[in-house]
């Protein structure tokens, strides 16, 4: 396969290369720049959504890289994994922000964190939840529009963020694990008066808490009502759904949160139960929440098509810096198809990101190729690995002291 300097007119291996791995351009100014374009361009009610995905790695020197659980393999797998932000509206998303996972073990080497470039702001343990949280609140303050938050499991066990986005009035709509804590009706009583110096008692649950899954099993059969999400590339996707209000507590609070339980499964396969809670308003429609939750299906869509269509996996860089620089390039590119198909919704509703960038490398300008050009190509190529390898053994021999013939 051809790279992009073997194909087309006038560009340059090298400038590329130092573009993506040296070049101090300021990513992060182009990341919120994306998703202010990004945002106005769909306008309000769209869906920011958060996912993490892997990319696999063969060996130890990519920065974060670890033996770690990759989502696109469903096991655990030598990769990097990042979290990404999407914003959505209908079927129109964009990829809008990413930040790299740092591991416990890289952030015990201080030795690998130079070498890779990591910042020393950075340099500090954040979880995935975290990461995500940072891009919320990022989001909101670089005037990015949306109208609800919806994440998987991962993020909706962590009841903390779901109480943070509560108390800043964020909407969200996060998915739960089967063995989610709640309570049919409010669980906290009045705390007792002072009784002590040591201040107030404790509130006293005057509830039983139980599962979302004891929660269903208890439902009569007849609670599920059928409804169509959205239109799918093979019809109507109709899915089973039903909910109530339900009561949030972590023992520890004055008070207990009030929100939607809302459960979704596809029609006559009871093994895909998926449980949500949201903070929607309570006159929330279940038509309307079950929307929201389907929202997260686009996030998923936006990964595949920036691997697929854009080379977001396609990437041979180590560093920090060059790994935070491809991300934001991708999302550029995926910014800019994204207003490409707005403006020609009308006359080609079908087109896609994949028909965009099939029609832009099927027009752009490319090397003509013959013997004498190809013959030059294999040159350059092996230039270039005669290079690496001629650095790699220069660098060896300046860590270990020995000498050996290239």
């Amino acid at each position: 396969m051809l790279s992009m300097t073997e194909r087309l007119c006038d560009s340059d291996h090298q400038c590329l290369q130092q573009m993506v791995t040296d070049s101090p351009w300021d990513y992060e100014g182009l990341v919120q720049a994306i998703g202010k374009e990004v945002s106005d361009a769909l306008g309000s009610n769209a869906a920011l959504i958060i996912d993490e995905s892997g990319f696999t790695k063969k060996g130890n020197h990519s920065v974060g890289v670890a033996r770690q659980y990759n989502g696109r393999l469903g096991k655990v797998d030598n990769c990097q994994v990042g979290v990404f932000a999407a914003l959505a509206k209908g079927d129109r998303v964009s990829l809008i922000d990413a930040r790299l996972y740092l591991p416990d073990e890289w952030l015990n080497a201080e030795d690998r964190l130079e070498k890779a470039g990591v910042p020393e702001m950075v340099r500090e343990k954040k979880s995935k939840v975290a990461l995500a949280r940072e891009m919320i609140f990022a989001a909101r303050e670089n005037g990015v529009q949306f109208s609800h938050v919806c994440f998987d499991g991962l993020y909706g066990n962590a009841g903390w963020l779901l109480r943070e986005l509560d108390e800043a009035k964020i909407c969200f709509m996060a998915d739960v694990h089967r063995d989610q804590l709640i309570y049919r009706r409010d669980p906290v009583s009045t705390p007792l008066p002072k009784t002590s110096s040591r201040g107030r008692t404790r509130p006293q649950a005057k509830a039983t808490p139980l599962e979302v899954a004891q929660w269903l099993q208890s439902r009569p059969a007849n609670t599920w009502r059928r409804l169509k999400t959205r239109d799918a590339e093979k019809g109507p996707l109709v899915v089973e759904v039903q909910s109530a209000r339900v009561w949030l507590w972590d023992g520890e609070e004055s008070s207990a949160h009030a929100w939607h339980l809302f459960v979704r499964r596809e029609v006559g396969r009871p093994d895909t139960v998926k449980f949500s809670l949201s903070n929607a308003p309570a006159t929330a429609s279940l038509k309307r929440l079950a929307k929201m939750q389907g929202m997260r299906f686009w996030i998923e869509h936006a990964l595949h098509e920036a691997k697929s269509c854009l080379g977001m996996a396609q990437y041979q860089v180590r560093r920090w810096r060059s790994w935070h620089h491809h991300m934001a390039l991708v999302m550029l590119a995926m910014s800019f198809l994204l207003k490409e198909r707005l403006a020609h919704r009308e006359a080609l509703k079908d087109l896609t990101l994949s028909d965009l960038v099939f029609m832009i490398d099927a027009l752009m300008p490319r090397k003509a190729h013959d013997v004498e050009s190809v013959a030059e190509i294999i040159a350059e190529r092996h230039r270039r690995r005669q290079q690496a390898r001629e650095s790699a053994y220069r660098r060896h021999k300046a860590q270990n002291g020995r000498c050996y013939s290239t």
